[in-house]
């Protein structure tokens, strides 16, 4: 049963991909949500089987085949569904297929061809991900984690016929391989250190240890994983590739940033979380970073004027939430966080995607506005999706996130707290100027028009291509495919928090993490006091984007005026892609050019081999002229080379 859940997309991805220009738009998209909807069912079915047995039994594990036998290597292509893997492959296959279902309506202007390409993709990314999650030692998560940046770059530069969506593909793919350099050496050294790559006896041989007071080798070992970590779920200083990610198609967003990829650095920490809990040094870095993610991203996303570079950025932020919690020990807090994220900002993708393919292509917030009327069904999922995400009590993300400012707090780091509270406010503000900004106010016509004339034509026949604003008349709301996603999901972002009542999910997922978790005592009259200051924070967060966004948005242009320096900072992410070019990429293009080009390879090598001819010629050139065809010429040679050689005897 376990080897199904990632083998039926990937037999979607088969079919789409070997018969998809044979078949209809209509047969491929069946196809591939069959496939994924399939693999939720047996996903539902083996979490039902998991739940039934004992609390200290939980475990199913499925050994197809020995892969590997070399020496003390002993590698097994085997999957194991415990809670935590439980948690990701619903997540995964569930979030997944609402995606699968709304993308029917989103891409149908592709042509057929192109209609199959994409559900393929999708598939397989889907299979590569559910390999990863339920991957029961790190090879066969390496699989698994490798796939999923395959399959992000094959999306994210699905139309590859633009220029920037190319580009945002080898960005991806690149930045994740240095981060995964990171990763394959932490693993190795693993293996080393403690002989096996199976999750379960390194949790056992490191459970026996005592955590290092020094920076030792399980130390090393979490650090390097942590840095495949930073690449592949967008931390510093890996993040740079995920913003640039949205120029793939909106619902491959939405799969990147909810259900696969980006998740996977946060679930490789839980996996793991024996190792770093015996590695307090790194899980400090990890809870820094975190934090620090969380603030810059937030700070960015206040002046982004692209709808789906603003949910981007609220993405990274988010994630360095999950490894704020990672780091204080609070793993189940930070999955709790991975899984109603998954929710709500599934929701909020898909919802721009439905703003984005009513404006035909229109993705610049100032271009926007008043869309509240004409998109009814998209406006209030979106608000919902925002209330949740700011923390709004009640709402899914107001649970998450409550649980991880509490764990920090009472985990002695006071500093990182108040970094996540202010991060909670920067939230609350920039996600309601993102709905005043689209929904409310008043659209102008002219300026959206005027804005469009100057950009470049459309180069594929992308939804997310630029093309010309829509007017009122011809506004329409989510179509219902599409509708029906973001209806679901909305629910799921009001009522998924309520698994944590009773510390149900904490409880559920604690084997998970055992024998060695991290825990704080917590005082009750503080955790409600904590409770209420987010609570707080997140209201305070609303009501500043209320006056400056919706009641009085010159008050808005007067700060941007006033702090003219640090909103430039800000809306050029400070300058961190910049920086980058200056000192890495343009070094290495004029080490490149200048140097391995025109000297090594064209002086240096090419002038060996051509001068190596060129010896060659020249000593041919000179033989040639020994060959006269004259008889006496000849006996004159043989004459003076006898006498040569006579004298020489002579001498001797």
């Amino acid at each position: 049963m376990l080897l199904l859940i990632p083998l039926l997309p990937l037999v979607g991805f088969l079919i789409n991909a070997s018969f998809g220009r044979r078949i209809s738009k209509g047969a491929s998209g069946a196809v591939a949500c069959a496939a994924i909807l399939a693999s939720f069912a047996v996903s539902v079915l083996a979490v039902s089987q998991l739940v039934a047995l004992p609390e200290d039994s939980r475990a199913l594990v499925s050994h197809a085949f020995t892969w590997i036998t070399s020496g003390t290597l002993n590698v097994g292509l085997t999957l194991r569904l415990d809670p935590l893997s439980a948690v990701m492959i619903l997540v995964v296959s569930g979030i997944g297929s609402l995606i699968h279902v709304y993308s029917t309506a989103y891409m149908h202007e592709e042509t057929d061809c192109e209609y199959a390409r994409y559900f393929s993709y999708l598939n397989l990314f889907a299979a590569f991900m559910l390999l990863l999650v339920l991957g029961a030692n790190f090879l066969v998560m390496f699989v698994g984690w490798e796939g999923v940046g395959l399959c992000s770059y094959l999306l994210i530069g699905f139309w590859y016929q633009k220029q920037s969506a190319s580009d945002a593909g080898k960005k991806a793919f690149i930045v994740n391989r240095i981060g995964d350099f990171g990763f394959v050496l932490g693993v190795l050294l693993a293996f080393v250190r403690f002989g096996s790559l199976d999750f379960q006896e390194i949790a056992r041989s490191a459970a026996t240890l005592s955590p290092e007071t020094t920076f030792g080798t399980v130390s090393l070992i979490t650090l390097l994983l942590f840095v495949g970590a930073t690449g592949k779920s967008a931390q510093i200083p890996l993040f740079v590739w995920l913003p640039d990610a949205m120029e793939g198609p909106t619902p491959v967003s939405a799969l990147i940033h909810a259900a696969t990829m980006v998740t996977a650095g946060v679930y490789m920490i839980g996996r793991n979380a024996v190792l770093f809990s015996h590695a307090p040094q790194t899980l400090t870095i990890v809870a820094i970073i975190g934090a620090a993610t969380a603030l810059m991203a937030g700070t960015i996303g206040l002046v982004q004027n692209d709808i789906k570079r603003v949910l981007a950025y609220s993405t990274v932020s988010q994630l360095g939430y999950m490894f704020l919690a990672m780091g204080v020990g609070a793993y189940g807090a930070g999955i709790f966080h991975l899984y109603t994220h998954a929710f709500f900002k599934a929701l909020l993708f898909l919802g721009s995607g439905a703003v984005i393919h009513a404006l035909h292509g229109e993705q610049d917030l100032r271009h926007m506005g008043g869309l509240r009327k004409d998109l009814p069904i998209t406006y209030w999922t979106f608000v919902i999706g925002a209330m949740a995400i700011a923390g709004v009590p009640g709402l899914a993300g107001f649970f998450s996130k409550d649980e991880i400012l509490s764990s920090v707090y009472f985990g002695g780091h006071q500093i990182l707290w108040a970094v996540g509270l202010l991060t909670a406010l920067l939230t609350a503000i920039y996600m309601f100027r993102l709905v005043f900004l689209a929904f409310h106010g008043e659209r102008s016509e002219n300026v959206a028009a005027d804005a469009s004339s100057h950009q470049p034509p459309a180069t594929s026949h992308s939804s997310d291509s630029p093309q010309p604003p829509a007017t009122s008349h011809h506004l329409h709301d989510a179509p219902p495919a599409m509708a029906f996603a973001l209806i679901v999901l909305a629910i799921g972002s009001v009522f998924a928090g309520y698994v944590s009542r009773g510390g149900w999910l904490d409880h559920f997922l604690e084997p998970s993490f055992a024998p060695q978790t991290l825990e704080h005592a917590v005082d009750g009259g503080m955790e409600t006091t904590l409770m209420v200051i987010a609570s707080v924070t997140a209201t305070a967060g609303i009501l500043i984007a209320v006056f400056y966004f919706l009641r009085s948005r010159t008050a808005a242009d007067g700060i941007a005026n006033t702090f003219a320096a640090l909103h430039r900072v800000l809306l050029n992410k400070y300058y961190v892609d910049e920086a980058y070019d200056a000192t890495i990429v343009q070094p290495i293009h004029i080490v490149s050019k200048d140097a391995l080009w025109k000297i090594v390879d064209a002086r240096i090598l090419d002038g060996a081999v051509n001068g190596a001819g060129e010896t060659v010629g020249g000593l041919s050139e000179a033989l040639r002229r020994v060959q006269t065809g004259s008889v006496r010429a000849y006996a004159g040679s043989v004459f003076f080379g006898a006498v040569m050689i006579l004298g020489y005897y002579l001498w001797r």
